[in-house]
C-alpha cells in the first residue's frame, strides 16, 4: 500500500503566500537545473534511491515471511507495521535534538551502517533454521527506530546543502528520486520472493543499505560541524522545549501535523492489513501484488511532476488541502477491491493515492523546513515526525484486532472513513496569527 504522509516524504504558514519568486522557489526547471550540478545534493539524491530500494524490499520481504513462513494471522501482521513506526513516534524528538547537536555526515553513515547489519540478520537466521516471528519483531523494531532518526538527520540537512529558495525543487528531485527506488524495490522484492524466498531477498535489501552508506559517506565535511554549537548548548530538556514551541506557534504547522495525524491513524490501519488483504483475501499473485506497490511509485513521478508547479500557482497550505481531501477519498478503492476487479481497482487507487499524496507530503516538507530557524530544524522535524508518526502503530494494532473480529473489508472501511475525516479538517475556517492567509495564491 502507498505511504502515509508521514516525514520524509512530511511539513509554514509565512509560506504558504509565497510567490514564484519567494523563498518557497520555483516549481520550474530553472531550480532544477542549478541543482543538477550540485555535487552535495546529487549524492543525496542517491541516497535516496539506494535507500527507497533497501526499504520497499525490507517491508515486503519481512511482512511476506510474517504471513507465508511463520503464519502471522491479522493482529501479527499488525504488530510488524506497528513495531516499524512506533520507534520513531518515541525516538524522534530525541533524535532532533542529536541531529541539531551532532556531526551529521557521521551520523547519518552509522546510522545506515548499523541498518545493513539488522536487516542482514534475518537471511543469516533463516539459513541457519532459527528464524522466528520474535526476531521479525525486534528487526521491525531496530529497523523502524534507524529510519526515522536518519529521517529527521536528512531533513535537518537538506536547508544546509540547498538555499531556502531551492527547497520546494529540492524536495521535489529528492521524492522523484525515492521514486527511482520505488519502482524498482517493489517489483526486484517480489521478483526475488518469488525465486530465493523472503529471507535470501533481504541480502539485496542490505546491499541497498550499504551503498546508501557508501553516498553519505561522500557528503561535504562541512555537514560535520553540529548546527548548534557546543558551547551554546543548553539542557536537553530544555533543547527539546524549544523545537515544541515552534510548532506549537505556528497555527498552520499546527493544523498540518494534526490532520497528518489522525489522517495516519485511519491509514496506519489499512497499511498493516493490505498484504494479508490482498494476498489471502484477494489472492492476489506475488507478482500482482509487487506490481500494485510499483504503480504507487509510478504515480508519484506525476506527483514529484505536479508539486512544483501546483503548490506555487496555488498556495502550499491550498496544495495541502486539496491533496490530502482526494488522497483520503482514494482509500475507499482498497475495501472495494472485496466486490470484484480486486486487481484493478488496487492498481486505481494507488495511481490516485501515489500523486495526492506524493504533493501533500512535498508541500508539508517544504513548509516545515521553511518555518523552523536554521538551528532548530531537526528538533522541529522531530516533533512533526513524532506526532505524525504517533497515530501509525494505534491504527495498525486496533486494526488488526478488529480484523481478527469484523473481517478486513470493514475494518478497511472504518479506516479510509477515519483518513477522509482527518483531511476534511483542513477545511474547516482557520486564520494564521500573523502573516497572509495560508489559503492565499500566491503573489508573483
Amino acid at each position: 500500500m502507498g505511504s502515509s504522509p508521514v516525514p520524509p516524504a512530511s511539513t509554514t504558514g509565512a509560506a504558504d503566500g509565497d510567490g514564484p519568486g519567494g523563498r518557497g522557489g520555483r516549481g520550474g526547471h530553472a531550480p532544477w537545473r542549478e541543482l543538477r550540478r550540485h555535487r552535495p545534493f546529487l549524492l543525496l539524491c542517491g541516497e535516496q534511491a539506494a535507500s527507497s530500494v533497501g526499504r520497499q524490499i525490507t517491508a515486503l520481504a519481512l511482512a511476506l515471511l510474517a504471513v507465508t513462513r511463520l503464519h502471522a494471522g491479522p493482529f501479527g501482521a499488525s504488530a510488524l507495521l506497528a513495531l516499524t513506526y512506533l520507534p520513531g513516534a518515541v525516538l524522534s524528538p530525541f533524535a532532533g535534538v542529536l541531529a541539531d547537536r551532532a556531526r551529521l555526515r557521521a551520523l547519518a553513515v552509522t546510522l545506515t551502517s548499523l541498518q545493513v547489519v539488522v536487516v542482514g540478520s534475518v537471511p543469516v537466521a533463516g539459513a541457519m533454521d532459527r528464524l522466528g516471528l520474535p526476531q521479525l519483531y525486534v528487526v521491525a523494531a531496530l529497523s523502524g527506530a534507524l529510519t526515522w532518526t536518519l529521517a529527521v538527520a536528512l531533513q535537518a540537512a537538506l536547508p544546509r546543502v540547498v538555499p531556502p529558495e531551492r527547497l520546494l525543487a529540492g524536495n521535489s528531485a529528492l521524492t522523484g528520486a525515492r521514486t527511482a527506488g520505488q519502482i524498482g524495490g517493489p517489483a526486484l522484492g517480489g521478483v526475488l520472493v518469488g525465486f530465493a524466498g523472503a529471507a535470501p531477498a533481504l541480502l539485496a535489501a542490505a546491499a541497498a543499505y550499504a551503498v546508501e552508506a557508501a553516498l553519505l559517506f561522500a557528503l561535504p565535511a562541512s555537514l560535520n560541524r553540529p548546527a548548534v554549537p557546543a558551547a551554546a548548548r543548553g539542557p536537553r530538556f530544555a533543547a527539546l522545549c524549544e523545537g515544541f514551541a515552534v510548532v506549537r506557534a505556528e497555527p498552520v504547522l499546527r493544523r498540518q501535523v494534526l490532520a497528518g495525524a489522525g489522517f495516519n491513524l485511519g491509514s496506519g490501519a489499512a497499511d498493516a492489513l493490505f498484504v494479508l488483504y490482498a494476498g489471502r483475501e484477494l489472492a492476489l499473485a506475488p507478482w500482482q501484488l509487487g506490481t500494485v506497490y510499483a504503480t504507487f511509485s509510478v504515480a508519484t513521478v506525476g506527483g514529484v511532476a505536479l508539486a512544483g508547479r501546483f503548490a506555487t500557482s496555488i498556495g502550499l497550505y491550498r496544495a495541502t488541502r486539496i491533496c490530502a481531501l482526494v488522497a483520503a477519498l482514494s482509500i475507499f478503492l482498497v475495501p472495494a477491491a472485496s466486490l470484484g476487479l480486486a486487481f484493478p481497482a488496487l492498481l486505481a487507487y494507488q495511481l490516485v493515492f501515489g500523486g495526492m499524496a506524493t504533493v501533500w507530503a512535498i508541500s508539508m516538507t517544504t513548509t516545515q523546513q521553511l518555518i523552523a530557524p536554521p538551528r532548530l530544524q531537526g528538533r522541529v522535524a522531530g516533533f512533526a515526525q513524532a506526532a505524525l508518526l504517533a497515530t501509525v502503530p494505534v491504527g495498525a494494532l486496533s486494526g488488526g484486532a478488529l480484523a481478527a473480529w469484523a473481517g478486513s473489508a470493514p475494518v478497511l472501511t472504518g479506516a479510509a472513513a477515519t483518513a477522509l475525516l482527518a483531511a476534511a479538517s483542513f477545511w474547516l475556517p482557520h486564520r494564521t496569527a500573523t502573516g497572509p492567509r495560508p489559503d492565499e495564491p500566491p503573489t508573483g
